[in-house]
């Protein structure tokens, strides 16, 4: 039976977490060049690169009438 504690767990979300500022990454629209950027800051500083992704990256979603 495997044990997984608290490190693995927190191990997976940041996992988890890091996908899913990826794939906002691809979906947004920015350049390729800008996506490529983030994308490597995440893959290099997992909770760092994830965490200035979504402060600094991400642009709020506006609302279109």
């Amino acid at each position: 039976m495997v044990m997984v504690g608290i490190p693995g767990l927190l191990g997976l979300l940041i996992l988890v977490l890091d996908i899913i500022a990826i794939v906002s990454a691809l979906q947004s629209s920015m350049d390729t060049g800008q996506k490529a950027l983030w994308i490597v800051l995440i893959l290099l500083l997992p909770v760092i690169g994830m965490v200035l992704y979504f402060l600094l990256g991400k642009k709020p979603n506006s609302l279109q009438e």
